[in-house]
Parts: C-alpha cells; sequence; structure tokens
C-alpha cells in the first residue's frame, strides 16, 4: 500500500538548512493500523504532510498504492488526495456554518459523485460513526468529539485507500478520545489502512505497530504485540 524509501526532506530558509527528516524507509501493507511516534521536532509532521501528498521529498522515493507520487504535477496529487486519502486532522477542518451531512459531501463533490449518491453515502457514514441524529448539526452545535466523529466520516467519503489522523485525539477529552480510537479499531478491523500521528503512548497502543522517530530518522519500528483491547461489547 506503501512504500517509502530514502526520504528526505529539507527546509531552507536563507542561508539555513533544516533536515526534518533523514534517510527514512518503511512499508504498510494492506489492511495495516500503524501509529507514528516521536517528540516534538522529530519529524513525524513533515512524513505525515508527504505521505498525504500535501508536499514533496527533497531526496527519496514515495509509492502509494503502486504509483511513485514525487513525480506528479499538482492536479494529479489534487486527484490522489482526493480519492485515495482520508484526512482525520486535530482541528477536524470542517466548514464552520455548514451542516455535518454537508461536510462528509465536500469530498465528494469534486470527486463528481451525484448529488442523490453523495446524501446517500454521507448518511451511511454518519450513521458508521454513530451521528445520524446529528447530520443537520453545524459545527459549533457539536462537541468535539462529535466532531472528530464527522471528519472520519468525511475522510471515508471516497472509500479512500488509506485513512490518515494526524493527532485525532489531540483535542478531545479523555472519553471521547477513546471513543474515537475505538471507531478507528473497527474501522481498521473493516479492512481500513490506517496511519496514526500520535505523541500519547496510550493512544499508540490501539495501533498494530508503532514507527519511532526521532531527529528525522527511524529509531524503532515494532509490532504492538501488546495491543490494548476495547472495553466495549461486542455486538
Amino acid at each position: 500500500m506503501i512504500k517509502v524509501s530514502h526520504l528526505t526532506k529539507i527546509y531552507k530558509t536563507g542561508e539555513i538548512k533544516v533536515t526534518a527528516l533523514n534517510d527514512v524507509s518503511f512499508e504498510i501493507k494492506k489492511g495495516e493500523f500503524v501509529a507514528i511516534m516521536g517528540p516534538s521536532g522529530s519529524g513525524k509532521s513533515t512524513l505525515m504532510h508527504l505521505l498525504g501528498a500535501l508536499d514533496t521529498p527533497t531526496k527519496g522515493e514515495y509509492w502509494l498504492d503502486g504509483k511513485l507520487i514525487a513525480n506528479m504535477d499538482d492536479d494529479q496529487l489534487a486527484e490522489i488526495r482526493n480519492k485515495n486519502i482520508g484526512f482525520v486532522f486535530q482541528s477536524y477542518n470542517l466548514l464552520p456554518r455548514t451542516s455535518a451531512l454537508k461536510n462528509i459531501m465536500v469530498p465528494m463533490m469534486y470527486g463528481d459523485i451525484p448529488k442523490k449518491e453523495r446524501i446517500k453515502k454521507a448518511k451511511k457514514y454518519l450513521n458508521k460513526v454513530g451521528l445520524a441524529d446529528r447530520m443537520h448539526h453545524t459545527p459549533s452545535q457539536l462537541s468535539g468529539g462529535q466532531q472528530q466523529r464527522v471528519a472520519i466520516a468525511r475522510a471515508l467519503a471516497m472509500n479512500p485507500n488509506i485513512i490518515l489522523a494526524d493527532e485525532p485525539t489531540g483535542n478531545i477529552a479523555t472519553k471521547q478520545a477513546l471513543e474515537i480510537m475505538e471507531i478507528l479499531e473497527d474501522l481498521n478491523e473493516q479492512g481500513n489502512t490506517i496511519l496514526m500521528i500520535t505523541h500519547e503512548e496510550e493512544i499508540a497502543q490501539y495501533a498494530k505497530r508503532i514507527i519511532y522517530l526521532r531527529d528525522g530518522r527511524v529509531v524503532k519500528d515494532k509490532n504492538n504485540g501488546h495491543r490494548r483491547l476495547l472495553t466495549k461489547k461486542k455486538k
């Protein structure tokens, strides 16, 4: 699903060069749930931007579903982002005066999906995250946890190959954070590939694999044999 080979990102400000990522290589297979951890300045956000086709590397290669991303132009990258990647951000990034239902429909509008189908799919994914009764609420009428559920439903709208979650529990209370992680875990069990950035060890324990970054390098890549169990009852 994902292959990065000798990925390097250098930012230049005048004469100053900052190496945010330094020779990073790993692969992520379809259906994996991977957490990326590291201290501030370790390169986590830079890596997420590259994997999300929001930026291009200085050196190295990034392959997504067999396609070499680094060689694509802006239009091709925009299409990859819309059709292949579902984003979940710490700040939700919802349209403030737009209902939950219409927020989920936004990526489908850019994907030229007919309105009737957009509505049907948006309702389906709202139900999937437990917010069928909040479809006409705007973000200001929803709690932080509910807004993040809408963001997850929006990320699923185009049936992406991978979900990229950048600190998905960073702005919400502990109880709501665990509910969000249970949703992501359920999605992974249903076959969705999930790559999540987090600085919280407890949150990372939901992943099946944890990649640790420090100073722009991978310092550890381990399978999570002690993956926490869901506390909710299975139906």
